[in-house]
């Protein structure tokens, strides 16, 4: 699970950080193995908290920063992306240009054999996605895909009644080449999805600090969810 990809998505990182905190004062409430990567894109929140790029320099160009989420290898910079590398969805000058992505992806790559979901945590819209979104054609798995994570939304729903539209990507939200659930099922992740968290727009990326707790308690149950269903059904 990782989060913080887009340094201006404050809850997401402020999530992973409540969740480790969770899980070590109430031993036992998952017990799937899972590896965190706290804030993927360092560089940008050390920078500014509403950037959303990297930093990275390229040298005849004036703007700074590539678009982590539209740097991966998946359908690279076709829909959704942009080669100018002024625009905030900049893919790169090549897939894994990005130290930040090429250090996500060699990690995957290297523990594939034992990672079974990949979770990437985003913010906002309150939406469950998953693949695809380089593309409207359907993932090989969608059915179960849509069936589990619609039973994430739902655990979500069951604390404080947030509702969350479940879907693929690019159907549910806007087509993106080069976003990390993606590239990770094309691996062979079987069960890859992003969390876009709270709100729907009213306050966006400056959620209030009332919100935080309530939005990591009804994720938590979304997650524990994701992972109690991965380990009924390990391949």
């Amino acid at each position: 699970m990782d989060c913080g990809i887009h340094a201006r998505e404050w809850i997401s990182p402020a999530f992973c950080q409540w969740f480790v905190k969770e899980v070590r004062r109430i031993p036992g409430q998952i017990t799937a193995l899972i590896l965190f990567l706290f804030l993927q894109s360092p560089a940008g929140y050390v920078y500014l908290w509403m950037w959303r790029k990297t930093r990275s320099r390229k040298s005849g160009s004036s703007c700074i920063g590539t678009d982590p989420n539209r740097n991966f290898n998946a359908g690279w910079c076709t829909t959704g992306a942009s080669s100018n590398p002024c625009s905030d969805t900049f893919c790169g000058y090549s897939p894994e240009s990005e130290i930040e992505v090429k250090n996500v992806a060699d990690f995957i790559r290297r523990n594939k054999s034992i990672i079974k979901a990949y979770i990437t945590v985003h913010s906002y819209s309150q939406l469950l996605l998953f693949p695809y979104s380089y593309t409207f054609e359907l993932a090989a798995t969608h059915s179960e895909l849509l069936k589990v994570a619609e039973g994430a939304s739902a655990a979500l729903r069951s604390l404080y009644g947030t509702r969350y539209t479940s879907g693929p990507g690019a159907a549910t939200i806007y087509p993106a080449a080069g976003g990390s659930d993606d590239w990770a099922y094309d691996l062979g992740v079987k069960y890859s999805y992003t969390f876009e968290l709270r709100d729907t727009g009213r306050y966006g990326f400056l959620l209030p600090e009332s919100q935080i707790k309530p939005t990591c308690e009804e994720t938590m149950l979304a997650v524990k969810y994701i992972a109690a269903y991965v380990q009924k059904n390990l391949y």
